[in-house]
C-alpha cells in the first residue's frame, strides 16, 4: 500500500507489512520488497497516481478519514479477490473541485469502478456519478449526527435523478459493494 497526498494505492502483489514508504516531494519511493515486486511511483501534486504505475481497478472514495473503519470490509474483499484498488479521502462539501477532479480522472487512470462511502446527506456517490460514466456503487454510512441510523444516507443515494445512477448496497455493508464491483469487472 503506497499513500500519495490523501491517495491509498494497493499496489497488486506489495503487502503492507513488506514496504517501507519514504516520500520525497511528489515521489513515493517504496523500499523493502522483494526484488520480483520492487516498485517506484510517482505521485502528482494532485494526489492521482498515473495508471502507467498502477493496477487499481477499483476506486474508493470517502469524504472523512473516519469513514475509512466502516469502510475496511470493501479493502479485505478487494485483497481477499485479488483486486487492487486505490482509497482516497475526498469531501464532496469541503472540496468538490477535488472530487470532481478524481472522478474525471478515474478511467483515464485505469479504474473501471468507484465504490463511494458517505454518510447523512450522502452527496458522495451522487457527485461521483455526476463526474464519471464509471459505474458508482454508494455505501451509505451511519453517522452519530444522524436521527434516521443511516436511512438518510440510503434514501439520498437511492433517490438519484434519470441519467444519473448509482447502485447502492445495504448501510454499513461496504463489503457488499466490493462483492459487486467484482461482478461488474467479471472478477
Amino acid at each position: 500500500m503506497v499513500t500519495a497526498a490523501r491517495t491509498v494505492v494497493r499496489l497488486s502483489g506489495c503487502k503492507p507489512a513488506h514496504a517501507r514508504v519514504l516520500s520525497r516531494q511528489n515521489t513515493v519511493w517504496v523500499f523493502g520488497l522483494p526484488a520480483s515486486l520492487a516498485c517506484l511511483v510517482f505521485a502528482r501534486p494532485d494526489g492521482n497516481v498515473p495508471a502507467a504505475v498502477t493496477t487499481a481497478v477499483v476506486g474508493i472514495l470517502v469524504g472523512s478519514e473516519s469513514d475509512r473503519e466502516r469502510m475496511q470490509p470493501a479493502l479485505e474483499e478487494l485483497d481477499k479477490r485479488g483486486i487492487a484498488y486505490e482509497f482516497s479521502v475526498r469531501s464532496a462539501h469541503r472540496r468538490p473541485d477535488e472530487v470532481a477532479d478524481y472522478c474525471r480522472s478515474a478511467r483515464d487512470r485505469g479504474l473501471k469502478v468507484l465504490i463511494c462511502g458517505a454518510g447523512l446527506s450522502a452527496a458522495l456517490p451522487g457527485v461521483a456519478a455526476a463526474h464519471s460514466e464509471l459505474p458508482v456503487i454508494g455505501v451509505p454510512l451511519r453517522s452519530s449526527l444522524s436521527v434516521l441510523d443511516g436511512l438518510d444516507a440510503l434514501l439520498a443515494i437511492t433517490q438519484m435523478p434519470p441519467g444519473v445512477p448509482v447502485a447502492a448496497v445495504g448501510v454499513d455493508n461496504a463489503k457488499n459493494a466490493a462483492v459487486l464491483a467484482a461482478r461488474i469487472l467479471g472478477v
